[in-house]
This record gives structure tokens, C-alpha cells and sequence, in this order.
């Protein structure tokens, strides 16, 4: 049995690899009105889509407290483990605090502020399960994705406007102006927060597509050895046709494509699309 153990937040939307690469989670609650629930185990991407529809109100979401985390580290060390967890940034949200301060009751658990969201969190969980399976004990494993954390290129292109908009994260005069001129925006992540990048004009498809062509453009040096194109719900057939993008600039790139969470979708709403990757032609 490996020493280390690698375990994450939901909200690294690693999907089908959890379960694939044994990687434990710690769930964020979704509050659906009055209802609240598990991400993942009790609410579902559809709920959030239902009851969006219903109420033309946005989910919220709630960190994973400080006694969550020390009981699921209690778990994850009963066999003598040691245990490096990954959270979405601290910048986004109270994760990262929560679960040092839980920490803190425990030997050998390492807390990874990921500076990041969604993929751009299951890149770094996938980099330091590889570094696990090496050998590599805890804190080497922690100083080395936190060495790497800065060449995680994420970004995506947001479906709608409605849930940035509704959910506080842009100015009502900016979702009217693009919802007006059909503006799909580019968002990036850089330091742990969300800016706006390019933006582009017409349909949803169209704008996926340039983005994606952009970004491979700008950011040419990837890590072939893992290529995430995540999305919440966007057609299969744009996701296809970005695939088969990526394959023609990065014929070595090891695509898997996921699905985000209810967390990432409560917060970027149906047909938001991204590539993500290391962004430092794998020399680490």
C-alpha cells in the first residue's frame, strides 16, 4: 500500500478519474433554495439546470467545513497515511482554511491551495497521485505541486452570461451588453482569481472554437501527458469538434474530457467549455 494518499475537493471535477485513480473527495454543499445537498452525491447538474428554470435564481454553494475535513482526515489516516489534499483557491472560496485549521489535529496531512478551479485543480491532484505512486513522501509531493501550480493554464468560455450575472460575478450592465451583441466572454484564471480575457462575438460553437484556437496558440507548450477539455454540458458535437482540434495541434496530447461538478456549473451555468494544461511542455 502507497504511504501517501492524494484526495481533493469536488470541485477539481475529475469526474470518472476519481473512482479510476482511487482519489478520495470531499464534497461542497449546493443550497437549491431551501433544499441543500451533497455536489455530486445529492445534487446533480440537472437539479441545478430544473431549478435555474423554475426560479431564474442561482445555486449557492458551502465550503467544506473544518469538522468535515478532520473527519474525513481521520478516515484517510486510520491506516498510518500520509495524506496531501488539494482545494479549490483560496481566493474563491473558504476550503483552503477549513481544511488547514482541520490540519492542524493531524500528522502528516498536507493542505495544497491549488490556486485554481475545476481541472486546473485535477491537473495538479493527477501530477501528485503520479508523484505518490513514485514514492515520494508528503511533503515533497506538496512543495512540488505548489512549485507547479503557476504553468496551469486554465480557461474557458462561458454558454450564458446568466449565472456570472445573477450570481454576482459581473455587473448587470455587462451581461445586458452581451447578451445584446451575442458576446461569449473568455475567462482565465491567474494567481487564484477570475479575470475576463478575450471576448468573442456569435454563437456559442463559433466562439468555442475560436477560443480553443487562440489558446493553443498562445499557450503552445503543453504537457502532452494530460489535456483536459471540460465542460458543463456544451453539445457533443462542439466537444468533438474541439477534440479533434486539440488532436491536430497536439497530436501527443492525451485528451480526457469531463464533465465539471454541480459546484463549477452553480457558478458558470450550462455550455461553458475549457481546455486545460500544464503549460510547461511537461519539464517539471
Amino acid at each position: 500500500m502507497r504511504k501517501v494518499k492524494i484526495t481533493c475537493d469536488s470541485t477539481a471535477d475529475l469526474e470518472y478519474l476519481f473512482k479510476e485513480r482511487g482519489i478520495a473527495v470531499t464534497p461542497l454543499t449546493i443550497l437549491l433554495g431551501d433544499r441543500s445537498g451533497l455536489d455530486g452525491k445529492e445534487i446533480t447538474t440537472d437539479d441545478i439546470y430544473e431549478y435555474f428554470a423554475a426560479t431564474k435564481k442561482t445555486p449557492k454553494t458551502s465550503a467544506v467545513s473544518p469538522e468535515e475535513y478532520r473527519e474525513f482526515f481521520t478516515e484517510q489516516t486510520a491506516d498510518g497515511s500520509e495524506v496531501v489534499h488539494f482545494t479549490i483557491s483560496s481566493k474563491m472560496s473558504a476550503c483552503y482554511a477549513n481544511a488547514v485549521k482541520a490540519a492542524e489535529d493531524f500528522k502528516g496531512v498536507y493542505i495544497v491551495d491549488s490556486e485554481n478551479l475545476s481541472t486546473g485543480i485535477g491537473l495538479l491532484v493527477l501530477y501528485a497521485d503520479d508523484l505518490a505512486e513514485e514514492g515520494l513522501d508528503g511533503a515533497e509531493i506538496k512543495a512540488r505541486a505548489e512549485a507547479r501550480r503557476g504553468a496551469v493554464q486554465t480557461s474557458f468560455v462561458v454558454g450564458t452570461m446568466d449565472f456570472l450575472y445573477r450570481g454576482g460575478r459581473c455587473s448587470g450592465v455587462t451581461a445586458f451588453i452581451a447578451s445584446v451583441l451575442k458576446i461569449k466572454p473568455s475567462i482565465f484564471v491567474k494567481n487564484g482569481e477570475m479575470g475576463v480575457g478575450k471576448k468573442y462575438m456569435g454563437a456559442t460553437s463559433k466562439a468555442i472554437i475560436k477560443y480553443v484556437a487562440d489558446t493553443m496558440k498562445n499557450y503552445s507548450n503543453p504537457d502532452p501527458k494530460y489535456f483536459f477539455i471540460t465542460h458543463s454540458s456544451a453539445k457533443p458535437e462542439v466537444v468533438e469538434t474541439v477534440k479533434k482540434e486539440v488532436e491536430q495541434a497536439f497530436p501527443q496530447a492525451n485528451i480526457l474530457i469531463t464533465v465539471a461538478g454541480s459546484t463549477i456549473t452553480s457558478h458558470c451555468g450550462k455550455g461553458t467549455l475549457g481546455v486545460l494544461y500544464f503549460n510547461d511542455g511537461g519539464a517539471v
